[in-house]
Order: structure tokens, then sequence, then C-alpha cells
């Protein structure tokens, strides 16, 4: 067993490269339909999964989100998203391997069939269970609710890549009853079915190793960091180590 701490960027990283790998991706690659959902966690599972398809060069992160979590002094409108947001370039939408560029979820979401994919970041997770929930700005449920249509109705897959930074302790079904209920104010509140990817999972579909968060915090850019320990037989150890220390410098994410 080893003991490492991951960034929130780190993380988010490691996290793209677990899901770029995951089966069910690699199929829908080759034969199927990717939608990677904008969002700053997908900005770089887009990247990974992209450089799969030979297609990376093109595609920038930066503006590669709708509504984002901020500090108080930078400005944002009611629903979380940028004043100006010239230059958002669309969601990712891969189609047997060839990126259908300046498509949303929106333009696809009623082509989508069993067998194809969608990947929408989360924020919150719970750790216990092993389930995220949403949170809603736009009145009609923004892109989870376009997506849900698809997973609930013609069984597309939903993966959920989030980081253990958006970890909660209580039930999410309660806390979205309260923030969901009649009078309350701010953001909506949406748990949804799907698989949830975290630097856990991660850490398990690169190497086979298992990863426990045991701690977190840090100081001097190290904020949201998690502390991990991991174990597996000697070779998937050195393995988990070797990924990881591939991603550790990751810096963090600016737009």
């Amino acid at each position: 067993m080893f003991q490492v701490v991951l960034t929130p960027a780190a993380g988010k990283r490691l996290i793209a490269r677990a899901v770029a790998a995951h089966p069910a991706v690699q199929v829908a690659l080759r034969s199927g339909t990717i939608v990677i959902i904008a969002g700053t966690t997908n900005g770089f599972v887009a990247e990974e999964v992209l450089a799969q398809a030979g297609q990376a060069k093109e595609f920038s992160r930066r503006r590669f989100f709708r509504g984002i979590t901020l500090p108080p002094h930078m400005p944002a409108t009611e629903t979380g998203r940028l004043p100006d947001e010239t230059g958002f370039p669309g969601d990712v939408v891969i189609v047997k391997g060839e990126w259908r560029q300046g498509k949303t979820i929106f333009d696809v979401v009623d082509d989508l069939r069993e067998g194809d994919i969608i990947l929408k970041g989360a924020n919150s997770l719970d750790l216990s269970q092993k389930r995220a929930a949403v949170l809603i700005g736009d009145r009609r449920a923004g892109t989870i609710g376009a997506s849900l249509q698809a997973v609930a109705g013609r069984r597309v897959r939903l993966l959920l890549p989030v980081g253990l930074e958006k970890r909660i302790s209580g039930n999410l079904d309660q806390l979205a009853a309260k923030l969901n209920a009649p009078g309350a104010h701010g953001a909506r509140l949406l748990p949804v079915p799907g698989e949830v990817i975290s630097e856990i999972e991660a850490v398990s579909i690169l190497s086979g190793a298992a990863a426990e968060l045991v701690a977190a915090g840090g100081v001097c850019g190290a904020e949201g960091s998690v502390w991990l320990a991991v174990s597996g037989r000697p070779e998937e150890e050195k393995l988990a180590g070797e990924i990881i220390a591939s991603v550790a410098k990751e810096p963090p994410f600016t737009f």
C-alpha cells in the first residue's frame, strides 16, 4: 500500500484517462456515438477521448463549460454562467470516431440509441452509495434534462466523471427535496442514474489496484486535494504509481 496526494486538476486528468480507457467508451468510439457534455472535468475527458481518435489538436477546454463555480469576486449570472459566453464551442459529439464539431446534446439527443454514451459531469457525490447529482440552473433542467430522455427512454449509457472534491455527507434525495421545494432559492439539485467515475474508480480502471479516500485538504494551490491509499498486487501498485505520477503536476484549470 502507498499513499498519494492528488490536486483537483490532477484528479480531473486521472479521471479523464480512465474514461477514455473505459471498455464501453472504447466500443462506442469505434461503432457508436459519444456525447461529452461541456464541463470543466469533461474538458479533460474530451482531450483524452479525442486524442484516441486522433482529433485533439483542434480542441480547447478553456471555454468548454456552461455553468461554473467561481470565487465570489468573479462575475457570473444567476444561473452560474459567464456573462460573456463568446467562444463556447458546444459539446463534443463523436460519431463512429469522427468529431462532429459545433454540435450539442440538444442537436443529437433524439438520434441516440442503446450502445451510445453520454458523459456528464456532476456537482455532488455520495461516496457511500456511488451516486451523483447535478446542480440545475436552467428552467428546463438543462443538458441533464435532455440527456435523461435518452438514458431512461432508450437505454443510452450515462457516465458521470466527478472528482472527490465534490463529495457530500448527506442523502442526495433528501438534499434534492430541500433545494427543489417551493419557496427555496438558488440552484436546484437532481440526483441522476449513471456510473460514477471518480479518482477511486479511475485508479481501478487504469491499474486494477484499489484506492480509498483517507484524508483531504491543502494550501498553496493544493486546496481541495485528496489523499488516497492505494493497494493491490505489486504489479498493480507499480502501475498505479506510474500513472498517478504522470498526472500529479497537472496545472490548475484556467479559462
